[in-house]
């Protein structure tokens, strides 16, 4: 029986070809973009869960508190001394790891005699630890042991970067390289590659102690903290995060100067991925929201694809009706004509799913490059997406299938087989309408939210953030006593380039993604200021290179040490100085020894990005401090300099690998994740779209045939092909701007919250639900106008001649 059932529902479903591929298509692309959402989740749910004791892995994290007590912020990291003392302080704690994460670290691999022969820049997974680290976390070793961490200059590579640097990992121990050009390690150990779906991309990992992080373990430093320095514990059974929190916040508070109200917090391993605020060592951290957002775009896009479905398989059924009709005669039941349409129904989802898999093959890697992400196609082959795929076919079947199964299997036979099927129409809206309009709400939707999006991301790109950004190209040079003796020489050496305009060393950009900040002593005052500062290291261009503008005072001179600072408005507000003049000479210092004169007010400019407030800013000199040379290039010939530039640079720092970046290409970087939801949003809006039209095309089907005598009769009467397009047109236009009407106010409200989170923000016009509706109505025309046209077309005679 179930064999005759599907080969039954297989000759149907080849018969009606045109049919079939319009649904197969439908189908198979809703379902395509609910498997991408799936192995996008799958990826990012998977993260560090391979770790036998995840579930008794926290890392602390830092609660900022200024001196309102409504402004509080988290961050990853904490004071070198919390590692220290955590477990002599908490002694039922089994592990704690301190972790240093370094970026853009130049490395070089040395042969037998010391000379550089290779030299590398890694940008990320670079680690400085302890052995403790590895009994914390799961990260198998090819050769060596973790215990080798415990002495300084001691090194572990990756297998990859191993073989990258030495050609074989088998050759690679007890070989040496250089750190920075400083500090020279030795190869004690050899990391498994790490897995795709952690935090932790070992690739580089060195002991904690080595070079400049021995201050890390010498100093017992309670009040600064450094973002790239963290803490990771492993608790013992029972032990809770919240005890964690309130051992950890005694320890911080009985040693912290007074003044000082930052504490700790516990968070579980399970929850670091999905903290964007804080943050964490990979920079692939995901919201919650945004996994919330993914699984509605992914389910509203197949109930869509579903109501395809419903709509088309109606607008056929007058063509099925003698079919029903004789089975019916023949002593077919009810039941069993249900059971032959959804037989076919899953022969269709079948092939969409075959489909849908193509499609997965081809988009998956594609929307991995859009998130930088690290997928593949082969992540479709995961057991989890075969236990997906099956319980999505058999759910897209049942609920696609039920309800055309309903109708067709309830014709009566004597009506259908003289061809006197009635569809009655309730009054109000119908379900095939009310589903199109679902379908729009959803479409529109959408495309007000992508408008929305694209226009936020505009002005991020165009607004002006207060300082000059084209042209301006940036040059990290190494922080060492060397590499500062050769400043002066690179200075001199650049300024002869042609197309130079102007350089400046120092240690940040305007606008940077990962500032210094501090809190000071104000005008001999005897406690420090109750707020932070940003905190730059610059020399005399940097204000003329940048454009800065000043409300008071002028520019500090040239000096190799802190003497004078600049100030912004923000933070002489803070200060509460009504007069920006009335800044000027007020003394400023870091400590007893380290101390200047405000000699300039700066104009407020977006010293973090557009998502954030202006943040109190200082600006002064201290030349041991700098580590960027940010150059000034003719707006007409920027590209032509920049192999004179990379010359100079390889000239004097030839052990160092050569980098750049425009500062217009940094800020970009700000909102990375915005840009990429962007672009998930239109290709999601688009599809939704398409397969709105999918519906709207399978409305006008059912009504072409249905109406078919009362077009004849119209033309019949006068009425002309223009004039009956335009009657049956205004239907599909009112379902459209109900659609419109449900999903603005919606949309509106779901945006507008979005855009709370961004200090600097657009406006939502009018006009963009104006556009929205308009790119709406006008696809809706273009989908059923070649039905409807057909339909006005057909000769009245042949539509009225059964009568």
């Amino acid at each position: 029986m179930i064999k005759n059932l599907f080969k039954t529902a297989w000759r149907n479903v080849y018969r009606q070809r045109s049919y079939t591929l319009i649904n197969i298509i439908g189908l198979g692309s809703g379902i395509a973009v609910c498997l991408v959402i799936f192995v996008l989740i799958q990826f990012h749910t998977s993260f560090d869960n391979f770790h036998a004791k995840k579930d008794r892995i926290y890392r602390l994290l830092t609660e900022y508190h200024h001196a309102d007590s409504k402004d509080i912020f988290y961050g990853k990291g904490v004071s070198w001394a919390v590692p220290q003392f955590l477990k002599q302080y908490i002694p039922a704690v089994e592990e704690v790891a301190p972790v240093f994460n370094a970026r853009q670290e130049q490395m070089q691999v040395l042969n037998a005699e010391g000379q550089v022969v290779k030299k590398f820049k890694e940008t990320q997974g670079v680690f400085a630890t302890t052995p403790a680290f590895f009994r914390i976390f799961d990260f198998p070793m090819l050769q060596g042991s973790p215990d080798a961490l415990k002495d300084p200059n001691i090194v572990f590579l990756s297998q990859a970067t191993a073989e990258r640097y030495f050609g074989d990992w088998h050759k690679a121990i007890d070989q040496s390289i250089k750190w920075n050009n400083q500090t020279t390690m030795k190869v004690a150990g050899i990391l498994k590659n790490s897995p795709l779906n952690t935090d932790f991309d070992l690739q580089i990992v060195f002991s904690l102690g080595t070079g400049w992080t021995e201050r890390m373990v010498k100093e017992r430093e309670w009040n600064g903290t450094m973002g790239s320095f963290g803490c990771y514990v492993l608790t013992p059974p029972g032990m809770t995060g919240d005890y964690l929190t309130t051992q950890a916040r005694a320890m911080v508070k009985k040693n912290h100067e007074p003044g000082n109200n930052d504490s700790e917090i516990a968070q579980a391993l399970n929850a670091v991925h999905y903290d964007t605020k804080a943050g964490d060592f990979s920079d692939k951290s995901i919201s919650p929201q945004m996994i919330r957002m993914l699984w509605m775009i992914a389910l509203f896009i197949l109930i869509i694809a579903c109501v395809n479905f419903v709509n088309l398989a109606t607008a056929q059924s007058v063509s099925r009706a003698k079919e029903v009709g004789i089975r019916k005669v023949l002593g077919g039941n009810r039941w069993q004509l249900q059971m032959q349409f959804l037989a076919e129904t899953l022969v269709i989802v079948l092939v969409s799913v075959l489909l849908a898999a193509g499609i997965g093959l081809l988009a998956v890697p594609m929307v991995g490059k859009i998130m930088e992400l690290p997928l593949a196609a082969g992540m479709l082959l995961q057991w989890q997406v075969a236990i997906f795929l099956v319980v999505l076919t058999i759910g897209v079947t049942v609920v696609a299938g039920f309800y055309p199964s309903l109708v067709l299997s309830g014709f009566n036979p004597i009506n259908a087989l003289k061809s006197k099927l009635a569809f009655k129409t309730p009054k109000g809206i119908s379900l095939r309408h009310a589903l199109v309009v679902f379908q729009f709400i959803i479409a529109q939707g959408l495309i007000i939210c992508t408008i929305i999006i694209v226009k936020q991301m505009n002005y991020f790109t165009h607004e002006s953030m207060g300082f000059a950004k084209d042209a301006i190209v940036n040059v990290p040079f190494p922080g060492d006593s060397v590499g500062i003796s050769k400043l002066d020489y690179l200075k001199q050496r650049l300024a002869g380039i042609k197309g130079v305009e102007l350089t400046s060393l120092n240690s940040s950009r305007p606008a940077d993604g990962d500032e210094d900040w501090t809190n000071f002593i104000f005008e001999n005052s005897p406690k420090r200021v109750d707020f932070y500062s940003i905190v730059k290291m610059v020399d005399e261009n940097y204000a003329p290179l940048y454009k800065l503008k000043f409300v008071a005072g002028h520019n500090m001179a040239q000096s190799d040490t802190i003497r004078e600072f600049l100030v912004n408005e923000a933070l002489v507000a803070k200060l509460g100085i009504s007069k920006p003049e009335d800044a000027l000479n007020k003394q400023i210092a870091f400590n007893d020894k380290i101390k200047g004169k405000i000699v300039g007010v700066l104009k407020n400019y977006h010293n973090r990005s557009f998502k954030e407030d202006y943040a109190p800013l200082l600006l002064s000199t201290n030349k041991t401090q700098f580590s960027l040379a940010s150059i000034q290039l003719s707006a007409s010939s920027f590209k032509a300099s920049l192999p004179g530039v990379e010359k100079v640079w390889n000239d004097v720092y030839p052990e160092f690998v050569f980098e750049y970046q425009f500062v217009d290409e940094q800020l970009a970087s700000f909102y990375k994740q915005e840009n990429q939801l962007s672009s998930i949003y239109q290709s999601f809006a688009v599809v939704a779209i398409l397969l709105s039209c999918l519906g709207l095309y399978g409305l006008a089907s059912f009504m072409a045939v249905q109406r078919i005598k009362e077009v004849g009769i119209r033309k019949v009467l006068g009425s002309s092909v223009s004039g009956i397009v335009y009657l049956f047109s205004k239907e599909f236009v009112v379902l459209v701007v109900i659609g419109f009407a449900i999903a603005s106010p919606v949309t509106w409200y779901l945006m507008n919250k979005w855009l709370q989170d961004y200090t600097n923000k657009i406006s939502i016009h009018w006009s963009i639900f104006a556009m929205a509706g308009g790119i709406a109505v006008c696809i809706a025309l273009a989908t059923v106008s070649s039905q409807l046209i057909k339909a006005a077309l057909v000769n009245p005679v042949k539509s009225l001649r059964s009568e």
